[in-house]
């Protein structure tokens, strides 16, 4: 079945994207209350294709299910889907691991932290002390390796995306669009809103999974000096002066 919420409300959705590929879809909509279920079906589907199964990807409302087409035809595989989400329960809580980020919030690193802070009609102070007062749920991966897609963000903190993407992000910029928040893994293009800088490795080969983060997580981020932020390995250099053009959020 599909779910919305709590409630079911229709049978299962599993839909063909390759020859070794289905794509399962629980919800029809986004939502932080979709979480257990998705991690109680990432647990049973894994149990379910176990070494015929190589790579399996929660995102808001789906799953992308990759198996070895050497074990398994297109019916086995479906078959197996239908029967892992029978008499599915939600995961409890707490399953998931926490992280605290340490972030160097400034406007050298954090261009838009000075705008967001006037949408807001605050301080730059008031938009820090509110991006670190919650814990956020890791919903999703994607975009880039590692990059995990994390809410909900405060109301007052939700800010469009830029309308033009930077062409360079630095690895470790943390980021705000609409009511999610990000950090950028590894250097790449990126049209978040820009508002502070990690030391932490986010994604690595050697790291079982290779990501810091997988969904059903807790993120909370901890502002940190610029001292602190150097002393754990931090690149301190501004981002204007990595050839990155300031760029405005759409209105």
């Amino acid at each position: 079945m599909v779910w919305h919420g709590s409630e079911p409300v229709r049978d299962p959705s599993i839909e063909t994207v390759g020859m070794d590929s289905l794509i399962v879809r629980l919800f029809d909509n986004i939502d932080e209350e979709n979480m257990p279920w998705m991690l109680a079906a990432d647990r049973a589907l894994r149990e379910a294709f176990g070494e015929a199964l190589i790579d399996l990807v929660p995102s808001y409302t789906t799953l992308l299910v990759h198996y070895d087409i050497q074990r398994l035809d297109l019916q086995a595989a479906r078959a197996r889907v239908s029967e892992a989400l029978k008499g599915l329960t939600p995961a409890t809580s707490g399953e998931g691991q926490r992280h605290v980020i340490p972030v160097w919030y400034d406007v050298s690193v954090g261009p838009e932290l000075e705008r967001i802070a006037e949408r807001l009609g605050g301080s730059q102070e008031d938009v820090i002390a509110r991006h670190c007062a919650r814990d956020y749920s890791v919903f999703a991966l994607g975009f880039a390796p590692g990059y995990a897609f994390m809410g909900r963000l405060d109301d007052a903190l939700a800010t469009p995306r830029l309308k033009t993407p930077r062409q360079k992000v630095a690895a470790g910029s943390v980021a705000i669009a609409e009511r999610q928040t990000a950090v950028y893994p590894t250097l790449s293009p990126g049209g978040w809103n820009i508002v502070g800088r990690t030391a932490v490795a986010l994604f690595g080969r050697d790291r079982e999974g290779y990501s810091l983060f997988r969904p059903g997580d807790k993120v909370r981020f901890e502002a940190i000096s610029r001292e602190a932020f150097i002393e754990q390995g931090g690149d301190p250099t501004p981002l204007a002066e990595r050839g990155d053009t300031p760029t405005e959020a759409q209105a």
